[in-house]
């Protein structure tokens, strides 16, 4: 196992507390899709419950830290250098239908640079995680982008709806933040999309980064409509030059 720091040793433990509650909404999904009320109104709540637990467990090691959260929005506390950015569901639309393919994002915000991520799939029990300079991980594995340099031959990730039709294949998974994981292993060659939020996207940036690939540049002061085009060195130019402007 590789050597890790207390704050991501922070945000695992926070992630394994809050997911046994999100493991048991969400398998009282599947008897709420035929209510007639449905099930929006408790994803929401899950949604508040798994925030509310993470940010009460990272309080714990880390008092003075700010936040940015889905849910509760923008908190400065003492430490303005530091701030917790976190996703307590992202994929939320797939959680709502009952489809097993959800994340929860903690990332850490260092001044103006993402310092540390983590993206907790708790249906796989597959844990993403990057530190600065430390590489990337997945349930303790070191990961790496994929190698390809042939853009037929890859596989890239999107969501939302395209202006125009792309000369290559990509999937729609409904997690950008799962999707950044998994170009980061090596899934999927590339991810590209607009109007996203940084907790989307955060924890994602040092994964890729770390795991050798290789995202566009994002303003971290900027909480809301962030563009991000992410893939392995070796296509990313392509890549830029197939989606121009999309």
């Amino acid at each position: 196992m590789n050597s890790i720091s207390a704050n991501l040793n922070l945000m695992i433990k926070a992630c394994e507390k809050a997911s046994k509650t999100l493991i048991r909404d969400f398998g009282e999904i599947e008897k709420l899709q035929v209510s007639k009320k449905g099930p929006l109104d408790f994803v929401t709540n899950s949604d508040l419950k798994t925030e509310k637990i993470i940010i009460e467990e990272l309080a714990k090691g880390r008092p003075d830290y700010s936040i940015i959260s889905e849910e509760n929005g923008i908190k400065k506390n003492k430490d303005k250098k530091n701030t917790w950015i976190i996703d307590p569901i992202d994929g939320t639309v797939n959680f709502l239908h009952g489809i097993p393919h959800f994340a929860t994002s903690i990332a850490l915000k260092h001044k103006n640079e993402i310092i540390t991520g983590l993206i907790f799939d708790p249906i796989k029990d597959e844990m993403f995680y990057a530190e600065k300079n430390n590489g990337a991980y997945l349930n303790n594995k070191r990961i790496r982008v994929s190698k390809k340099n042939n853009i037929q031959e890859c596989l890239f990730a999107t969501s939302g709806t395209l202006e125009k039709k792309m000369e290559f294949s990509y999937r729609k998974s409904g997690s950008a933040a799962l999707d950044m994981a998994y170009i980061a292993c090596g899934r999927y060659d590339g991810y590209f999309q607009k109007n996203l939020h940084l907790w989307d996207i955060a924890a994602g940036l040092i994964l890729v980064g770390e795991a050798g690939g290789i995202t566009n540049e994002i303003n971290l002061e900027n909480y809301k409509d962030h563009k991000i085009i992410a893939s392995s060195a070796d296509i990313y130019e392509e890549l830029m030059k197939k989606i121009n402007n999309f």
